[in-house]
Order: structure tokens, then sequence, then C-alpha cells
């Protein structure tokens, strides 16, 4: 039995190789740098767990939230949206030719929003409660009472979507088959969850009319919130996929460069047609609330620096790479593209927040913030290379019938 045991965990784990030969195979560079930003950032949880909030951040009583909301959760739930973009291309509107980019999509998803209520947790004064949400106190005016059910049930849809994926690795052929069955109805659901909390986040922010800046300000923030994800969530999988391709190259046995450019092209339309649609809404919001003059201001250049650099320029860039076949501008555009949903969630949530308050009297985070921040990265990363490297999740498992 002990035999049997090692030899699983030598497979399944090890990779077939010794715990010495897969000690040696993890000692290089990209890994001494992971666990440079680990150790840093396991100690800054520590630390915080131990002194509290206020030693461990600037966080004030004008700034009760800070860059681990703005970056952890705006930024990383808003990122975490390929598998509400690809899922629902795939499984409801029936487009089977992206069916190579939906697991790694789901696992995406999955870690994205896992790991955002990890980092979640040491911004919350009593982290200890976080489960109170669930079966105790139950706040049905509150809209972060919504955001917590939505997260807590968008994390159980998708563990059902990438359950194939598992049991596939684990052999378990009637589980594989009833999780693959319930994929569609897991997605279904997953599209009303996720476009609710995609765009409850936004409307936090309704209630601080007076804080946050009238160029950021609109009763359409939870639109602009759906939006912004939908064309995040596209092109994080054109940026993941881009790298992944890479990384894990040898996965991808009969991989076929045209196909994959094609359909990288793909959607890169849609992107574009979502930042499109976004730019549009943004246009009609300043004229419906009037804020031409705050264009002509420090704020209104910043302002100027989102809207026409990463929304309507990546657009731009999509429509000429799709115009004129250019795989690789599509890739790099994903990445513009991503970098400018970073930076709208963090305007919305620090930078134009408290945008009358002398520059003195600033939030700045500190290198702790950064710190925790960048480890909570770091896990991710490794998490999803440990995934990929052990199950079907870059390619189809040859011993089963394509799930994807």
């Amino acid at each position: 039995m002990a035999k049997s045991t090692n030899t699983w965990f030598r497979e399944k784990i090890l990779l077939g190789m010794t715990p010495r030969d897969y000690i040696i195979s993890n000692v290089n560079v990209p890994n001494l740098i992971a666990a440079v930003f680990l150790s840093a950032g396991v100690g800054v949880m520590i630390y915080r767990l131990l002194f509290g909030l206020g030693p461990s951040t600037n966080l004030s009583d004008n700034y009760p939230w800070g860059f681990w909301i703005g970056f952890d959760i705006l930024v990383g739930i808003a990122l975490a949206a390929p598998g509400l973009a690809l899922g629902t291309a795939v499984h409801l509107f029936g487009m089977k030719d992206y069916h190579h980019f939906v697991r790694p999509a789901i696992l995406s998803s999955l870690l994205g929003y896992v790991f955002a209520v990890f980092a979640l947790l040491f911004d919350l004064g009593r982290y200890y409660r976080i489960p109170y949400l669930i079966g105790y106190s139950w706040g049905f005016a509150s809209i972060l009472f919504l955001i917590g059910w939505h997260f807590f049930l968008y994390i159980n849809i998708c563990l059902i979507e990438w359950a194939p994926a598992l049991f596939e690795w684990l052999n378990l052929r009637k589980l594989r088959e009833f999780f693959t069955k319930m994929a569609i109805w897991a997605t279904i659901f997953g599209v009303i969850i996720a476009g609710g909390h995609q765009s409850a986040l936004g409307g936090l922010y309704l209630v601080v009319p007076g804080k946050l800046h009238p160029l950021w300000y609109s009763t359409l923030l939870p639109v602009f919130f759906l939006l912004s994800a939908i064309f995040a969530g596209i092109s994080m999988v054109i940026f993941e996929s881009t790298i992944s391709h890479r990384v894990f190259k040898r996965q991808l046995k009969n991989f076929d460069q045209a196909q994959f450019d094609r359909r990288t092209i793909g959607l890169g339309k849609a992107a574009a047609s979502a930042l499109f649609v976004y730019f549009i809404l943004k246009f009609f919001d300043i004229a419906h609330y009037n804020n031409w003059s705050y264009l002509n201001t420090p704020y209104g250049y910043w302002y100027l620096v989102e809207i026409l650099g990463f929304v309507l320029f990546p657009a731009l860039l999509f429509t000429h790479a799709a115009i004129r076949h250019k795989p690789n501008l599509v890739r790099w555009t994903g990445f513009l593209t991503a970098l400018g949903v970073i930076l709208n969630r963090l305007n919305v949530s620090i930078i134009a927040y408290n945008w009358y308050i002398p520059i003195s009297q600033k939030y700045y985070p500190i290198w702790m913030e950064f710190a925790l921040s960048l480890g909570v990265v770091t896990m991710l990363v490794l998490f999803y290379r440990f995934i990929v490297n052990r199950m079907a999740i870059m390619y189809e498992h040859p011993e089963y019938e394509s799930a994807h």
C-alpha cells in the first residue's frame, strides 16, 4: 500500500522524478526570484496579522480602502474575467473554434478569484469572521454582501467548470463525465453571477459622489465596470495564451501556429468592439454631466491619458491588426489593454478618490502593501504553473473524448 502511494505521489506530483531530482529541477533563476517575492510577501502577511492594519499600511480615515482593495480586488477581479468571456463564447454562443482557450481561461478565473479572496483577508479588520457572510449575517441591503456571496458562488462555479480536468488527472471517469455535463449549466449561472458582481464593484463607488472626481464618477459606473471587465477578460486570454504557448510549448504536440494566429485575431476583434462601445459611452457620459471643463485641468489630462491612450488607442490598434492580419500586434495590444484596466481601477479607487485633498494629505501605499500584493500574485502564478504541468489544461487528454 505504501509503495502504491509513493508511486502515485511520484507520478502525479513529482512528474515521474525522485524527490531529489524534482528539487534540483526547480533550482533556477525564475524560481529563485519567486522565492524572494514569496518571502517578502509572506513576511508582510505575518506582520499584518500580528500588528494590524495601522503599522502595515498607510490607510487613514480619509482612505479606509487602499492599494489592497484597489489592486487585489478591483484589478484582480477584472483581470480574472477570462472564464466569463471565453466560457460564454464557447458554451453559450457555440463558438467551438475557441474551445482550446477555455480551460486555461477557467483556470485563470478560478485562481484569480481564490487569491483575490485570500488577499482580501489581510485587508479586513476581523478577517476571521468572513464565514459569517455565508451562513450567519444576512445584509441584503449591502452591496458588499451581494459581492461577497457572488464571489463565493462564482468560485464554486469555476470549480465545477475546472473539475473535468481534475478528474481526468485522477482518472475518475464517472465524476469527469458528471461535471462535463454540468459545465453548460455552470456557465449559464456563472454569466449571471459574474456579470452581477463585476458591475456591483463599480456600484460600490456610487455612494461617494462628493469624493470621486466628476470625470470618473457616474451613475453608469456599474455598466463601465462590467464592460471593462469584458475586454479585460478577452485581453487577458490573449496575453496569457501568448505566454503559456511559449512556456508550455512541449505540451502542444499538434500545435498549428496559423490557426492560433487566426483565433488570436478573432479575440482582438471582440476586444475592439467592447472597447469602442466603452469609449462611446464614456463620451456620452461626459456630455450628459457637462464635464467638458474638467478636461482642461491636471486631472482632466490624466483622464485623457486613460481614455485616449488605453481605450481608444488599443481599439484602433486591434482594428488595424485585424485588417492587416497582424497577430503579434494583437498580442501586444492585449497587454496594453490590460494595463489600461489596471489604470482605470486604480484611478477610481485611489488616484481620483478624494481628489480635492491637498497632496500632502493624500494616500500613498508603503512598501509592505506592494510586497504583500506581489507575494499573492507570485502564489497565483506558481499554482497556475503547478496545475498546467500536471493536468490537461493546454491540451486534450488522450484517454478522454474532447470536453473543451
